[in-house]
Protein backbone atom coordinates (compact mmCIF):
# COMPACT_ATOMS: atom_id res chain seq x y z
CA UNK A 1 0.00 0.00 0.00
CA UNK A 2 1.04 3.61 -0.32
CA UNK A 3 3.22 5.08 2.39
CA UNK A 4 1.27 6.72 5.20
CA UNK A 5 3.19 9.18 7.41
CA UNK A 6 1.87 10.79 10.58
CA UNK A 7 3.25 13.93 12.21
CA UNK A 8 5.48 11.87 14.44
CA UNK A 9 6.76 9.98 11.45
CA UNK A 10 7.53 13.22 9.62
CA UNK A 11 9.34 14.61 12.66
CA UNK A 12 11.78 11.70 12.70
CA UNK A 13 11.99 11.56 8.93
CA UNK A 14 10.86 7.91 8.95
CA UNK A 15 7.50 6.61 7.75
CA UNK A 16 5.41 4.62 10.18
CA UNK A 17 4.59 2.14 7.41
CA UNK A 18 7.61 0.95 5.44
CA UNK A 19 7.60 1.08 1.70
CA UNK A 20 6.69 -2.08 -0.15
CA UNK A 21 9.93 -3.32 -1.73
CA UNK A 22 10.11 -2.70 -5.47
CA UNK A 23 11.16 -6.32 -6.04
CA UNK A 24 7.98 -7.53 -4.33
CA UNK A 25 5.83 -5.22 -6.44
CA UNK A 26 7.51 -6.42 -9.64
CA UNK A 27 7.02 -10.05 -8.61
CA UNK A 28 3.33 -9.46 -7.90
CA UNK A 29 2.89 -7.65 -11.22
CA UNK A 30 4.57 -10.51 -13.06
CA UNK A 31 2.37 -13.04 -11.27
CA UNK A 32 -0.73 -10.95 -11.94
CA UNK A 33 0.07 -10.77 -15.66
CA UNK A 34 0.92 -14.47 -15.89
CA UNK A 35 -2.30 -15.57 -14.16
CA UNK A 36 -4.43 -13.19 -16.18
CA UNK A 37 -2.97 -14.30 -19.49
CA UNK A 38 -3.01 -18.02 -18.68
CA UNK A 39 -6.70 -18.02 -17.71
CA UNK A 40 -7.86 -14.94 -19.66
CA UNK A 41 -10.36 -16.64 -21.97
CA UNK A 42 -11.82 -18.86 -19.23
CA UNK A 43 -12.07 -16.01 -16.72
CA UNK A 44 -13.77 -13.82 -19.31
CA UNK A 45 -16.24 -16.56 -20.28
CA UNK A 46 -17.07 -17.43 -16.67
CA UNK A 47 -17.48 -13.76 -15.68
CA UNK A 48 -19.65 -12.91 -18.69
CA UNK A 49 -21.83 -16.01 -18.35
CA UNK A 50 -22.12 -15.40 -14.60
CA UNK A 51 -23.38 -11.86 -15.17
CA UNK A 52 -26.09 -13.22 -17.47
CA UNK A 53 -26.96 -16.10 -15.10
CA UNK A 54 -28.03 -13.67 -12.36
CA UNK A 55 -31.46 -13.50 -14.04
CA UNK A 56 -31.89 -17.25 -14.53
CA UNK A 57 -35.35 -17.37 -12.94
CA UNK A 58 -36.53 -14.48 -15.12
CA UNK A 59 -35.24 -16.18 -18.29
CA UNK A 60 -37.28 -19.29 -17.47
CA UNK A 61 -40.39 -17.15 -17.12
CA UNK A 62 -39.52 -15.26 -20.33
CA UNK A 63 -38.94 -18.44 -22.30
CA UNK A 64 -42.32 -19.87 -21.29
CA UNK A 65 -44.44 -16.84 -20.36
CA UNK A 66 -47.84 -18.56 -20.47
CA UNK A 67 -49.46 -19.26 -17.11
CA UNK A 68 -50.71 -20.36 -14.78
CA UNK A 69 -49.06 -17.77 -12.54
CA UNK A 70 -49.49 -18.65 -8.87
CA UNK A 71 -48.58 -16.66 -5.78
CA UNK A 72 -48.87 -19.84 -3.74
CA UNK A 73 -50.05 -23.42 -4.04
CA UNK A 74 -51.99 -25.37 -1.43
CA UNK A 75 -50.50 -28.57 -0.01
CA UNK A 76 -53.33 -30.45 -1.70
CA UNK A 77 -52.43 -28.94 -5.09
CA UNK A 78 -48.77 -29.90 -4.67
CA UNK A 79 -49.77 -33.48 -3.82
CA UNK A 80 -52.19 -33.66 -6.76
CA UNK A 81 -49.53 -32.45 -9.22
CA UNK A 82 -47.04 -34.92 -7.79
CA UNK A 83 -49.43 -37.84 -8.20
CA UNK A 84 -50.42 -36.78 -11.72
CA UNK A 85 -46.79 -36.83 -12.90
CA UNK A 86 -46.06 -40.06 -11.01
CA UNK A 87 -48.95 -41.67 -12.88
CA UNK A 88 -47.10 -40.98 -16.15
CA UNK A 89 -44.26 -43.21 -14.93
CA UNK A 90 -45.07 -45.18 -11.74
CA UNK A 91 -41.51 -46.55 -11.71
CA UNK A 92 -39.88 -43.12 -11.53
CA UNK A 93 -36.78 -43.12 -9.33
CA UNK A 94 -37.43 -39.60 -8.04
CA UNK A 95 -39.60 -36.52 -8.63
CA UNK A 96 -38.80 -32.87 -8.01
CA UNK A 97 -41.75 -30.71 -6.97
CA UNK A 98 -41.10 -26.97 -7.16
CA UNK A 99 -43.53 -24.71 -5.29
CA UNK A 100 -44.41 -21.14 -6.31
CA UNK A 101 -42.17 -18.38 -4.94
CA UNK A 102 -41.80 -14.66 -5.72
CA UNK A 103 -38.95 -15.20 -8.20
CA UNK A 104 -40.66 -18.12 -9.95
CA UNK A 105 -44.46 -18.15 -9.47
CA UNK A 106 -45.13 -21.61 -10.95
CA UNK A 107 -46.08 -25.02 -9.56
CA UNK A 108 -44.07 -27.62 -11.47
CA UNK A 109 -43.03 -31.27 -11.20
CA UNK A 110 -39.93 -32.72 -12.84
CA UNK A 111 -39.38 -36.42 -13.49
CA UNK A 112 -38.36 -39.08 -16.00
CA UNK A 113 -40.68 -40.90 -18.37
CA UNK A 114 -40.60 -44.66 -19.00
CA UNK A 115 -37.78 -44.18 -21.54
CA UNK A 116 -35.64 -42.25 -19.07
CA UNK A 117 -36.18 -38.83 -20.71
CA UNK A 118 -36.55 -35.93 -18.32
CA UNK A 119 -39.65 -33.72 -18.42
CA UNK A 120 -40.99 -30.83 -16.35
CA UNK A 121 -44.74 -30.32 -16.10
CA UNK A 122 -46.57 -27.15 -15.02
CA UNK A 123 -49.73 -27.38 -12.92
CA UNK A 124 -52.57 -25.01 -12.06
CA UNK A 125 -53.88 -23.97 -8.64
CA UNK A 126 -55.78 -27.26 -8.29
CA UNK A 127 -52.72 -29.35 -9.13
CA UNK A 128 -53.93 -30.30 -12.62
CA UNK A 129 -51.16 -30.67 -15.23
CA UNK A 130 -51.55 -27.90 -17.79
CA UNK A 131 -48.52 -28.18 -20.08
CA UNK A 132 -44.96 -29.33 -20.35
CA UNK A 133 -42.36 -26.72 -19.46
CA UNK A 134 -39.67 -26.20 -22.10
CA UNK A 135 -36.89 -23.74 -21.32
CA UNK A 136 -33.81 -24.99 -23.23
CA UNK A 137 -32.07 -21.62 -23.44
CA UNK A 138 -32.38 -21.04 -19.70
CA UNK A 139 -30.85 -24.45 -19.04
CA UNK A 140 -28.12 -23.77 -21.61
CA UNK A 141 -26.88 -20.56 -20.02
CA UNK A 142 -26.88 -22.10 -16.52
CA UNK A 143 -24.82 -25.09 -17.67
CA UNK A 144 -22.41 -22.87 -19.57
CA UNK A 145 -21.59 -20.90 -16.44
CA UNK A 146 -21.49 -23.80 -13.99
CA UNK A 147 -19.89 -26.63 -16.00
CA UNK A 148 -19.05 -25.16 -19.45
CA UNK A 149 -21.25 -27.90 -20.97
CA UNK A 150 -18.63 -30.48 -20.06
CA UNK A 151 -19.18 -33.61 -17.94
CA UNK A 152 -20.26 -32.25 -14.56
CA UNK A 153 -17.21 -33.38 -12.58
CA UNK A 154 -14.72 -31.98 -15.09
CA UNK A 155 -16.69 -28.84 -15.90
CA UNK A 156 -17.18 -27.95 -12.24
CA UNK A 157 -13.49 -28.52 -11.57
CA UNK A 158 -12.42 -26.22 -14.43
CA UNK A 159 -14.86 -23.49 -13.36
CA UNK A 160 -13.68 -23.79 -9.74
CA UNK A 161 -10.06 -23.61 -10.83
CA UNK A 162 -10.92 -20.51 -12.85
CA UNK A 163 -12.39 -18.98 -9.69
CA UNK A 164 -9.13 -19.68 -7.86
CA UNK A 165 -7.16 -18.06 -10.70
CA UNK A 166 -9.45 -15.02 -10.63
CA UNK A 167 -9.13 -14.68 -6.86
CA UNK A 168 -5.33 -14.96 -7.07
CA UNK A 169 -5.26 -12.44 -9.89
CA UNK A 170 -7.30 -9.97 -7.86
CA UNK A 171 -5.02 -10.27 -4.83
CA UNK A 172 -1.82 -10.02 -6.88
CA UNK A 173 -3.29 -7.08 -8.81
CA UNK A 174 -3.87 -5.13 -5.59
CA UNK A 175 -0.41 -6.00 -4.24
CA UNK A 176 1.25 -5.00 -7.50
CA UNK A 177 -0.19 -1.47 -7.32
CA UNK A 178 0.76 0.05 -3.92
CA UNK A 179 -1.19 3.24 -4.66
CA UNK A 180 -4.29 1.50 -5.98
CA UNK A 181 -6.53 2.63 -3.09
CA UNK A 182 -5.00 6.08 -2.76
CA UNK A 183 -5.59 6.67 -6.48
CA UNK A 184 -9.05 5.12 -6.43
CA UNK A 185 -10.57 8.16 -8.18
CA UNK A 186 -7.58 9.25 -10.27
CA UNK A 187 -8.42 9.07 -13.97
CA UNK A 188 -6.03 10.42 -16.58
CA UNK A 189 -8.32 11.55 -19.40
CA UNK A 190 -7.24 13.26 -22.59
CA UNK A 191 -3.81 11.68 -22.82
CA UNK A 192 -2.60 8.25 -23.83
CA UNK A 193 -5.40 5.81 -24.59
CA UNK A 194 -3.45 3.02 -22.92
CA UNK A 195 -3.12 5.06 -19.72
CA UNK A 196 -6.84 5.82 -19.79
CA UNK A 197 -7.64 2.13 -20.15
CA UNK A 198 -5.16 1.21 -17.41
CA UNK A 199 -6.71 3.75 -15.03
CA UNK A 200 -10.22 2.52 -15.80
CA UNK A 201 -9.07 -1.10 -15.36
CA UNK A 202 -7.59 -0.29 -11.94
CA UNK A 203 -10.50 1.89 -10.81
CA UNK A 204 -13.21 -0.67 -11.68
CA UNK A 205 -11.10 -3.32 -9.96
CA UNK A 206 -10.97 -1.26 -6.76
CA UNK A 207 -14.54 0.03 -6.80
CA UNK A 208 -15.93 -3.47 -7.15
CA UNK A 209 -13.27 -5.27 -5.11
CA UNK A 210 -15.58 -6.58 -2.34
CA UNK A 211 -17.94 -8.00 -4.96
CA UNK A 212 -15.07 -9.43 -7.02
CA UNK A 213 -13.60 -11.19 -3.99
CA UNK A 214 -16.97 -12.61 -2.92
CA UNK A 215 -17.96 -14.05 -6.31
CA UNK A 216 -14.50 -15.46 -7.04
CA UNK A 217 -14.19 -17.08 -3.60
CA UNK A 218 -17.72 -18.53 -3.60
CA UNK A 219 -17.33 -19.63 -7.21
CA UNK A 220 -14.11 -21.46 -6.37
CA UNK A 221 -15.80 -23.27 -3.47
CA UNK A 222 -18.89 -24.21 -5.50
CA UNK A 223 -16.84 -25.41 -8.45
CA UNK A 224 -14.35 -27.39 -6.40
CA UNK A 225 -16.93 -29.11 -4.21
CA UNK A 226 -15.87 -32.54 -5.40
CA UNK A 227 -12.21 -31.86 -4.54
CA UNK A 228 -13.11 -30.33 -1.17
CA UNK A 229 -15.29 -33.31 -0.23
CA UNK A 230 -12.52 -35.67 -1.35
CA UNK A 231 -10.00 -33.91 0.90
CA UNK A 232 -12.53 -33.99 3.77
CA UNK A 233 -13.01 -37.72 3.21
CA UNK A 234 -9.27 -38.36 3.26
CA UNK A 235 -8.76 -36.31 6.41
CA UNK A 236 -11.76 -37.59 8.36
CA UNK A 237 -13.10 -40.85 6.94
CA UNK A 238 -9.99 -42.57 5.49
CA UNK A 239 -11.05 -41.73 1.95
CA UNK A 240 -14.69 -42.85 2.24
CA UNK A 241 -16.46 -40.11 0.21
CA UNK A 242 -19.89 -41.63 0.92
CA UNK A 243 -19.48 -40.78 4.60
CA UNK A 244 -18.30 -37.27 3.70
CA UNK A 245 -21.32 -36.61 1.49
CA UNK A 246 -23.60 -37.99 4.23
CA UNK A 247 -22.70 -34.93 6.31
CA UNK A 248 -24.70 -32.82 3.85
CA UNK A 249 -27.63 -35.20 3.32
CA UNK A 250 -29.31 -35.35 6.71
CA UNK A 251 -30.82 -38.49 8.28
CA UNK A 252 -30.23 -41.63 6.22
CA UNK A 253 -33.22 -43.60 4.97
CA UNK A 254 -32.46 -47.20 4.02
CA UNK A 255 -33.43 -48.39 0.54
CA UNK A 256 -36.37 -50.78 0.59
CA UNK A 257 -37.77 -51.62 -2.88
CA UNK A 258 -40.81 -53.44 -1.54
CA UNK A 259 -44.13 -51.77 -2.48
CA UNK A 260 -45.36 -49.29 0.12
CA UNK A 261 -48.88 -49.48 1.55
CA UNK A 262 -49.48 -46.04 0.02
CA UNK A 263 -47.56 -43.36 -1.83
CA UNK A 264 -46.13 -40.63 0.39
CA UNK A 265 -48.72 -37.90 1.07
CA UNK A 266 -47.13 -34.54 0.22
CA UNK A 267 -50.10 -32.60 1.59
CA UNK A 268 -49.51 -34.20 4.98
CA UNK A 269 -45.73 -33.65 4.63
CA UNK A 270 -46.25 -29.92 4.11
CA UNK A 271 -48.79 -29.70 6.94
CA UNK A 272 -46.40 -31.40 9.37
CA UNK A 273 -43.51 -29.12 8.33
CA UNK A 274 -45.65 -26.01 8.73
CA UNK A 275 -46.38 -27.07 12.30
CA UNK A 276 -42.71 -27.81 13.03
CA UNK A 277 -41.27 -24.76 11.20
CA UNK A 278 -43.99 -22.07 11.34
CA UNK A 279 -41.68 -19.25 10.23
CA UNK A 280 -40.32 -21.03 7.14
CA UNK A 281 -41.70 -21.30 3.60
CA UNK A 282 -41.30 -24.56 1.62
CA UNK A 283 -39.47 -24.06 -1.67
CA UNK A 284 -39.25 -27.54 -3.16
CA UNK A 285 -39.69 -31.23 -2.35
CA UNK A 286 -37.37 -33.90 -3.73
CA UNK A 287 -39.14 -37.24 -3.45
CA UNK A 288 -37.02 -40.38 -3.78
CA UNK A 289 -38.29 -43.90 -4.51
CA UNK A 290 -41.97 -42.91 -4.52
CA UNK A 291 -44.26 -45.88 -3.97
CA UNK A 292 -41.57 -48.01 -2.33
CA UNK A 293 -41.26 -48.87 1.35
CA UNK A 294 -38.07 -46.79 1.45
CA UNK A 295 -39.68 -43.67 0.00
CA UNK A 296 -38.81 -40.32 1.56
CA UNK A 297 -38.61 -36.63 0.70
CA UNK A 298 -36.07 -33.86 1.21
CA UNK A 299 -37.82 -30.52 1.65
CA UNK A 300 -36.14 -27.10 1.37
CA UNK A 301 -37.49 -24.54 3.83
CA UNK A 302 -36.70 -20.85 3.30
CA UNK A 303 -36.74 -18.55 6.31
CA UNK A 304 -37.41 -14.93 5.25
CA UNK A 305 -34.67 -12.50 6.19
CA UNK A 306 -31.86 -15.09 6.28
CA UNK A 307 -29.00 -15.21 3.80
CA UNK A 308 -29.27 -18.91 3.12
CA UNK A 309 -30.37 -21.32 0.44
CA UNK A 310 -32.69 -22.78 3.07
CA UNK A 311 -32.84 -25.58 5.57
CA UNK A 312 -33.15 -29.11 4.20
CA UNK A 313 -35.45 -31.43 6.18
CA UNK A 314 -35.73 -35.16 5.50
CA UNK A 315 -39.23 -36.60 5.81
CA UNK A 316 -40.07 -40.30 5.96
CA UNK A 317 -42.68 -42.18 3.96
CA UNK A 318 -45.17 -41.68 6.79
CA UNK A 319 -44.89 -37.88 6.29
CA UNK A 320 -43.17 -37.32 9.64
CA UNK A 321 -39.95 -35.23 9.74
CA UNK A 322 -36.86 -37.31 10.49
CA UNK A 323 -34.45 -34.40 10.99
CA UNK A 324 -32.70 -31.47 9.33
CA UNK A 325 -29.30 -31.27 7.64
CA UNK A 326 -28.43 -28.16 9.66
CA UNK A 327 -27.94 -25.49 6.99
CA UNK A 328 -29.70 -23.00 9.26
CA UNK A 329 -29.47 -24.73 12.65
CA UNK A 330 -26.27 -26.75 12.52
CA UNK A 331 -22.56 -26.00 12.68
CA UNK A 332 -20.96 -22.77 11.52
CA UNK A 333 -19.48 -24.59 8.56
CA UNK A 334 -22.88 -25.77 7.32
CA UNK A 335 -24.38 -22.32 7.81
CA UNK A 336 -21.56 -20.71 5.83
CA UNK A 337 -21.94 -23.35 3.11
CA UNK A 338 -25.61 -22.49 2.84
CA UNK A 339 -24.80 -18.86 2.01
CA UNK A 340 -22.49 -19.64 -0.92
CA UNK A 341 -25.10 -20.04 -3.67
CA UNK A 342 -27.18 -16.92 -2.92
CA UNK A 343 -24.01 -14.89 -2.36
CA UNK A 344 -22.48 -16.06 -5.62
CA UNK A 345 -25.50 -15.51 -7.85
CA UNK A 346 -27.08 -12.55 -6.07
CA UNK A 347 -30.26 -14.51 -5.35
CA UNK A 348 -31.21 -12.51 -2.28
CA UNK A 349 -32.69 -9.08 -1.78
CA UNK A 350 -34.85 -9.06 -4.91
CA UNK A 351 -34.43 -7.00 -8.08
CA UNK A 352 -32.11 -4.29 -6.67
CA UNK A 353 -29.49 -6.87 -5.71
CA UNK A 354 -29.83 -8.71 -9.02
CA UNK A 355 -29.36 -5.53 -11.03
CA UNK A 356 -26.34 -4.60 -8.89
CA UNK A 357 -24.82 -8.07 -9.39
CA UNK A 358 -25.43 -7.84 -13.13
CA UNK A 359 -23.69 -4.47 -13.44
CA UNK A 360 -20.83 -5.44 -11.13
CA UNK A 361 -20.42 -8.70 -13.03
CA UNK A 362 -20.16 -6.83 -16.31
CA UNK A 363 -17.59 -4.57 -14.64
CA UNK A 364 -15.50 -7.61 -13.70
CA UNK A 365 -15.89 -8.90 -17.26
CA UNK A 366 -14.62 -5.54 -18.55
CA UNK A 367 -11.67 -5.69 -16.15
CA UNK A 368 -10.69 -9.07 -17.60
CA UNK A 369 -11.06 -7.85 -21.16
CA UNK A 370 -9.13 -4.62 -20.60
CA UNK A 371 -6.36 -6.39 -18.71
CA UNK A 372 -5.37 -8.40 -21.76
CA UNK A 373 -5.82 -5.37 -24.01
CA UNK A 374 -3.48 -3.32 -21.79
CA UNK A 375 -0.84 -6.06 -21.88
CA UNK A 376 -1.04 -6.18 -25.69
CA UNK A 377 -0.84 -2.38 -25.91
CA UNK A 378 2.22 -2.39 -23.64
CA UNK A 379 3.89 -4.86 -25.99
CA UNK A 380 3.14 -2.58 -28.91
CA UNK A 381 4.60 0.44 -27.09
CA UNK A 382 7.78 -1.53 -26.41
CA UNK A 383 8.23 -2.33 -30.08
CA UNK A 384 7.00 -5.95 -29.82
CA UNK A 385 3.48 -5.74 -31.25
CA UNK A 386 1.27 -8.82 -31.54
CA UNK A 387 -1.38 -7.67 -34.02
CA UNK A 388 -2.73 -11.16 -34.61
CA UNK A 389 -3.41 -11.69 -30.89
CA UNK A 390 -4.95 -8.22 -30.64
CA UNK A 391 -7.47 -9.21 -33.32
CA UNK A 392 -8.06 -12.65 -31.79
CA UNK A 393 -8.73 -11.24 -28.34
CA UNK A 394 -11.14 -8.50 -29.38
CA UNK A 395 -12.99 -11.00 -31.61
CA UNK A 396 -13.35 -13.47 -28.74
CA UNK A 397 -14.50 -10.75 -26.34
CA UNK A 398 -17.33 -9.64 -28.62
CA UNK A 399 -18.13 -13.17 -29.78
CA UNK A 400 -19.94 -13.91 -26.52
CA UNK A 401 -22.61 -11.18 -26.70
CA UNK A 402 -23.20 -12.17 -30.34
CA UNK A 403 -23.37 -15.89 -29.53
CA UNK A 404 -25.71 -15.42 -26.56
CA UNK A 405 -28.07 -13.24 -28.60
CA UNK A 406 -28.02 -15.63 -31.56
CA UNK A 407 -28.73 -18.68 -29.39
CA UNK A 408 -31.63 -16.92 -27.63
CA UNK A 409 -33.17 -15.91 -30.96
CA UNK A 410 -32.76 -19.40 -32.42
CA UNK A 411 -34.30 -21.00 -29.31
CA UNK A 412 -37.58 -19.21 -30.08
CA UNK A 413 -37.98 -21.01 -33.41
CA UNK A 414 -35.56 -23.90 -33.93
CA UNK A 415 -35.53 -27.33 -32.25
CA UNK A 416 -31.74 -27.13 -32.15
CA UNK A 417 -29.80 -27.27 -28.86
CA UNK A 418 -28.87 -23.68 -27.95
CA UNK A 419 -25.30 -24.78 -27.18
CA UNK A 420 -24.88 -25.73 -30.86
CA UNK A 421 -26.00 -22.26 -32.00
CA UNK A 422 -23.79 -20.65 -29.36
CA UNK A 423 -20.78 -22.67 -30.48
CA UNK A 424 -21.32 -21.91 -34.16
CA UNK A 425 -21.81 -18.20 -33.48
CA UNK A 426 -18.71 -18.08 -31.26
CA UNK A 427 -16.59 -19.66 -33.98
CA UNK A 428 -18.03 -17.40 -36.68
CA UNK A 429 -17.47 -14.23 -34.64
CA UNK A 430 -13.97 -15.31 -33.60
CA UNK A 431 -13.11 -16.00 -37.25
CA UNK A 432 -13.46 -12.29 -38.02
CA UNK A 433 -9.97 -11.92 -36.52
CA UNK A 434 -8.61 -13.27 -39.81
CA UNK A 435 -10.21 -10.53 -41.91
CA UNK A 436 -10.80 -7.31 -39.99
CA UNK A 437 -8.83 -4.88 -37.85
CA UNK A 438 -9.53 -4.67 -34.09
CA UNK A 439 -11.56 -1.47 -34.59
CA UNK A 440 -13.69 -3.05 -37.31
CA UNK A 441 -14.19 -6.24 -35.28
CA UNK A 442 -15.41 -4.32 -32.26
CA UNK A 443 -17.76 -2.09 -34.22
CA UNK A 444 -19.25 -4.79 -36.39
CA UNK A 445 -19.76 -7.35 -33.65
CA UNK A 446 -21.33 -4.73 -31.41
CA UNK A 447 -23.66 -3.81 -34.28
CA UNK A 448 -24.51 -7.49 -34.82
CA UNK A 449 -25.24 -7.94 -31.10
CA UNK A 450 -27.50 -4.88 -31.01
CA UNK A 451 -29.44 -6.10 -34.03
CA UNK A 452 -29.82 -9.64 -32.68
CA UNK A 453 -30.96 -8.43 -29.25
CA UNK A 454 -33.59 -6.13 -30.76
CA UNK A 455 -34.74 -8.88 -33.13
CA UNK A 456 -34.97 -11.37 -30.24
CA UNK A 457 -37.18 -9.04 -28.20
CA UNK A 458 -39.47 -8.30 -31.15
CA UNK A 459 -39.66 -11.97 -32.15
CA UNK A 460 -40.50 -12.99 -28.59
CA UNK A 461 -43.40 -10.54 -28.46
CA UNK A 462 -44.59 -11.66 -31.90
CA UNK A 463 -44.51 -15.34 -30.91
CA UNK A 464 -45.83 -15.01 -27.34
CA UNK A 465 -47.67 -11.70 -27.31
CA UNK A 466 -51.09 -13.28 -26.87
CA UNK A 467 -49.76 -15.58 -24.11
CA UNK A 468 -47.58 -13.18 -22.12
CA UNK A 469 -49.34 -13.82 -18.82
CA UNK A 470 -46.11 -13.38 -16.85
CA UNK A 471 -44.92 -9.79 -16.51
CA UNK A 472 -41.32 -10.99 -16.30
CA UNK A 473 -41.52 -11.69 -20.04
CA UNK A 474 -42.18 -8.03 -20.77
CA UNK A 475 -39.40 -6.97 -18.40
CA UNK A 476 -36.82 -9.20 -20.11
CA UNK A 477 -37.90 -7.97 -23.56
CA UNK A 478 -37.54 -4.37 -22.37
CA UNK A 479 -34.09 -5.21 -21.02
CA UNK A 480 -33.06 -6.70 -24.36
CA UNK A 481 -34.20 -3.58 -26.21
CA UNK A 482 -32.39 -1.34 -23.72
CA UNK A 483 -29.17 -3.33 -24.16
CA UNK A 484 -29.56 -3.04 -27.94
CA UNK A 485 -29.96 0.74 -27.68
CA UNK A 486 -26.91 1.05 -25.42
CA UNK A 487 -24.78 -0.92 -27.86
CA UNK A 488 -26.11 1.03 -30.83
CA UNK A 489 -25.34 4.28 -29.01
CA UNK A 490 -21.77 3.13 -28.44
CA UNK A 491 -21.32 2.62 -32.18
CA UNK A 492 -22.99 5.55 -33.86
CA UNK A 493 -21.48 8.67 -32.37
CA UNK A 494 -21.18 12.12 -33.99
CA UNK A 495 -17.91 12.46 -35.87
CA UNK A 496 -17.17 8.74 -35.98
CA UNK A 497 -16.25 7.36 -39.38
CA UNK A 498 -18.78 5.04 -41.03
CA UNK A 499 -18.44 1.45 -39.98
CA UNK A 500 -17.49 0.38 -43.50
CA UNK A 501 -14.33 2.50 -43.16
CA UNK A 502 -13.28 0.90 -39.89
CA UNK A 503 -10.94 -1.54 -41.63
CA UNK A 504 -8.64 1.42 -42.30
CA UNK A 505 -8.28 2.17 -38.57
CA UNK A 506 -4.86 1.74 -37.03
Amino acid sequence: MARDESKSGQATGKPIWPRIPAEFVRAMLAGHSALGLAFAALIYLVCFSGSIAVFTQEYGRWEQPAGPILNQASPQAADAAFRAVLAKNPKAHDLFVRLPEPTYPRLSVQGDDAQGREHTWVADAAGRIVREQKTPWTRFQVDLHTVLHLPRAWGGFIVGLTGVALLSSLVSGVLSHPRVFKDAFALRWGGSKRLQEADLHNRISVWGLPFHLVVSLTGAFLGLTTIIVGVLALATFKGDTAKAYALFAGPKVADDPRPAAQVIDLAQVLANLEAAYPKARPSYLFVEHPGEAGQHASVALITPGRLSRGELVVVGGDARPLGAVGYESGSVGLRVLSTLTPLHFGWFGGWPVKVAYFLLGLGLTAVTSSGVAIWLARRRDKGRPAPRWERVWIAFVWSQPVAYAASALAALFLPVPPVAIWGAATLAASATAAFWTPAAISLRLRAATAGLLALTACAHVAVNGARLDDGAGWVVDAGLLLAALVLAGSIYKPGRRPIVQADMAR
